[in-house]
């Protein structure tokens, strides 16, 4: 277990919010995992960190960070249909959907491009163009913090919901994911519900195979969304809030470009970046902080901004969002304040 004290986590976040820890230990393996377990109260507070993909910094964080790095890709089960595979935490989410596209094993394609690790993927229950990866997931394996139990939760038990599981909520800082198992398929089969995907693939006549809807999916990210090499981000900062049809047929009449995707017979998501957009946010910026300009649902740093002044930005557009449209925003980015 590699203990680092008094470390700039700048290069942890994608965000790249320049703030500190006060230690950091590096969870090679499971015996480490259970070393801290012990250990727990001498790191406290702490918190467990992945990618840093998904999660904003508000200042220095005066206890532990975590880091989840252990590796291992293992196939549980194969048949004519189907293959499951267990998945270490600590592996990166891209090189995941890059062995399953090399494999020819579909379910994951249209998830493509998605910072971050495999252990983080439940905990958002990630999801973009027309596909969620819990329809993917079939257990969560992991230690619980305070009794040092190994635990496997089965798809059911999940909790899974729009960018959330329970793992985000009532376990969130209590339960170290170790392992993710996933059941794709090894049939043909492509997800193209997504219109900007499909109308993507039809304008450039792309033949569908895994390769080339892993290509599709990644350029359209890259058109809307910064380089996270360059321009800090943390991607979607805000989930698409779910309205009544009527609410939606009424902002219609005044917003007829507002976009809406339909979720049952009385309830509809909204597209949180168009209201921001409608609202005269999009391109938005103070110093190094903004509002990315060819995706309004995304936050940026520039250069220095500090994570007070990204909280400062997105509790004044939720406020704007409510008074323009009536309409209250959920940041989808874990925040950390005080050590939270």
């Amino acid at each position: 277990m590699k203990k680092i004290t008094d470390i700039s986590l700048k290069t942890y976040n994608t965000f790249a919010i320049d703030c500190k820890a006060h230690n950091m230990l590096v969870l090679e393996n499971e015996d480490d995992i259970v070393n801290f377990v012990h250990l727990k109260d001498k790191y406290s507070p702490f918190y467990i960190l992945a990618g840093g993909s998904n999660v904003l910094f508000t200042s220095d964080f005066e206890g532990t960070i975590l880091l989840i790095r252990n590796k291992g890709i293992r196939v549980i089960e194969e048949n004519g249909d189907n293959i499951t595979i267990e998945v270490s935490a600590g592996e990166s989410w891209e090189e995941f959907v890059n062995y399953c596209v090399k494999n020819s094993y579909f379910g994951v394609e249209n998830l493509a491009g998605i910072p971050g690790l495999v252990g983080s993927s439940p905990v958002q229950n990630i999801g973009a163009y027309g596909m969620e990866v819990k329809d993917t997931i079939t257990a969560v394996d992991g230690y619980f913090i305070d009794s040092g139990k190994k635990s496997t939760f089965l798809h059911a038990a999940c909790g899974f919901g729009y960018r959330s599981s329970i793992f985000k909520t009532e376990l969130k800082n209590k339960f170290i994911i170790t392992s993710v198992t996933f059941q794709l398929s090894k049939r043909e089969s492509y997800n193209l519900s997504y219109t900007g995907l499909k109308e993507f693939i039809e304008k450039n006549n792309i033949t569908p195979t895994l390769s080339s809807i892993q290509k599709a999916v990644i350029s359209l990210r890259n058109s809307k969304l910064p380089d996270i090499r360059k321009i800090g981000s943390a991607g979607s900062f805000f989930k698409n809030p779910v309205i009544s049809i009527e609410k939606a047929n009424a902002l219609k009449l005044q917003y007829p470009d507002l976009a809406t995707f339909p979720i049952d017979d009385a309830y509809l998501k909204v597209a949180a970046g168009k209201l921001i957009d409608l609202a005269g946010w999009k391109g938005y910026r103070k110093g190094d902080v903004g509002v990315y300009p060819q995706q309004a649902l995304v936050l940026v740093n520039y250069g220095n901004a500090t994570g007070s002044e990204v909280v400062n930005l997105y509790q004044k557009i939720i406020d704007d969002i409510q008074l323009k449209f009536g309409i209250r925003l959920e940041p989808e980015v874990n925040i950390v304040f005080n050590n939270s």
